[in-house]
């Protein structure tokens, strides 16, 4: 029960971040400086440990944790892609005024 704990623990942690880096992407509206395979990666690490909690029968209300990180990074992400679309509008738009 104390190991429950502390993963959920380490699941706060991580995830605590992430919520600030939404809103700041979402203000920022460029994806300069971000790293959307770095947020992949991440995504799929928060994958396999919902797996590996379903698959191993493990569900208790760490799982709760695994889900909403899950959810945040993947917002995180589908923010990044936008921003990836503003910049290259933002591109196009520059190479027009200039010719």
């Amino acid at each position: 029960m104390i190991f429950q704990f502390f993963e959920a623990l380490m699941l706060i942690c991580f995830g605590a971040s992430w919520p600030v880096a939404v809103i700041k992407a979402v203000k920022a509206r460029t994806a300069k400086g971000v790293s959307l395979a770095s947020s992949c990666l991440i995504l799929t690490g928060y994958l396999f440990g919902i797996v590996y909690k379903l698959g191993a029968g493990n569900i208790n209300y760490v799982l709760i944790f695994y889900f909403f990180n899950f959810s945040i990074v993947l917002t995180h992400i589908l923010v990044i892609i936008r921003n990836i679309r503003l910049d290259h509008q933002s591109a196009h738009l520059r190479a027009q005024e200039q010719s």
